[in-house]
């Protein structure tokens, strides 16, 4: 049986009501007591209990992509881990990558609470935190102190760092701002990630236009002495021919691959009639949708990014991934890598090795021996 299913989630979700920010906070509480009291007999002890049940090591899910080397496909998402505050224990959740941020170069608050809702009868969650993050100064500090002082050994997986613009900034001074961040985190992320598809930071996503993109790309990419691989994540509701606008610029400016795809603005096929907290219909609350009602239409994007690129670009795929059969039907699409966040938090931390479970299952009965050959074969 699934405790976590069965009577973790039931309770905080369904009779407790947990408001799903303050669980947030007490969960990244958590994981930041672990992460820094890691050498301590009781917490090394639980630290290795997590490995032992939660993680999966085969070298058939292992793949070296951008001189990368994940132990599997399957990531933490961006918005979990804000600040970095756990960015050496999530391997210890079976994860082959995490991505921390989004991170902005100013520090702020982000939008006014509430501003995080769980939509149950649809497998989602509602947010519109709007980057709440303590700035790229303070992430800097964070990761820099992980690796001089060693207070925690460097993680076995690779680090993103998925940054964005801060709301304070003008549209018109977005390219700088990204820069400055970029500057302050250059070493301290295996990769990075533009984040110009969150619906909920005030014309964020006519930074996807391909005058105000390619401007974004031309600086950071000047300043990647250090040619670290650099994404571009962007939104599920996109038009197609937009979306072939960002492939071009993504092979002008040398840019390593796309994240297909953010949350979506869309409510179309919702069961949730009303939020309880707000008493309103999710049509009239503002903020992007993750879970599975964007599930089908990032697996879209994924397939035609892919065909566009003749399969030689690099896509992160994430977007409604609760089972190995979502994991699956995004990998054969095209994604050579995949992430999670909604899933999890619905599902629970086993839900990693579950997948990865399923995922080797698939390979046995296709006749594969390795993860990577299974990219893009449901074309």
């Amino acid at each position: 049986m699934d405790i976590y299913k069965a009577l973790v989630s039931h309770v905080l979700f369904t009779l407790v009501k947990t408001e799903p920010e303050w669980l947030h906070k007490q969960t990244i509480g958590s994981l930041n007591w672990l992460s820094k009291a890691s050498y301590y007999p009781s917490t090394k002890w639980l630290n290795s209990l997590f490995k032992q049940y939660l993680c999966l090591n085969d070298p058939r899910v292992e793949q070296t992509i951008l001189g990368m080397k994940f132990p599997n496909p399957l990531g933490l998402a961006a918005g979990f881990d804000k600040d970095g505050i756990a960015a050496n224990i999530w391997h210890n959740f079976g994860f082959g990558f995490a991505e921390l941020g989004t991170v902005t170069y100013h520090p702020q608050p982000g939008n006014p609470p509430p501003r995080l809702f769980r939509l149950p009868l649809d497998q989602a969650a509602l947010n519109r935190m709007g980057f709440n993050n303590a700035g790229a100064v303070a992430m800097a500090a964070r990761l820099t102190e992980a690796k001089q002082h060693l207070i925690y050994p460097i993680p076995p997986i690779p680090i993103g760092i998925n940054l964005g613009k801060s709301k304070i900034t003008s549209l018109e001074l977005a390219a700088q701002d990204y820069l400055e961040s970029f500057r302050l985190l250059k070493d301290l992320g295996d990769y990075f990630v533009v984040n110009v598809s969150s619906p909920n930071t005030p014309g964020l996503r006519s930074l996807q236009d391909a005058t105000m993109l390619s401007q974004i790309l031309d600086m950071l990419q000047q300043e990647n002495t250090a040619r670290k691989p650099i994404f571009v994540k962007i939104a599920p509701d996109l038009e197609w021919e937009a979306i072939s606008d960002i492939i071009a610029l993504v092979k002008t400016y040398r840019i390593a691959g796309l994240i297909a795809t953010n949350t979506t603005i869309s409510r179309e096929g919702l069961k949730t009639q009303i939020i309880e907290k707000t008493g309103k219909s999710p049509q009239e609350e503002a903020g992007g949708i993750s879970g599975k009602p964007v599930r089908d239409r990032s697996t879209e994007v994924i397939r035609f990014i892919y065909q566009q690129t003749q399969g030689q670009m690099p896509i992160i795929g994430v977007g409604g991934i609760f089972t190995a059969e979502d994991a699956w039907e995004k990998i054969t699409a095209g994604a050579c890598l995949i992430q999670t966040y909604t899933g999890w938090i619905y599902e629970g931390p086993i839900m990693v090795r579950r997948i990865l479970v399923g995922l080797l299952t698939k390979l046995e009965e296709n006749g594969l021996t390795s993860i990577s050959q299974a990219i893009g074969i449901g074309q």
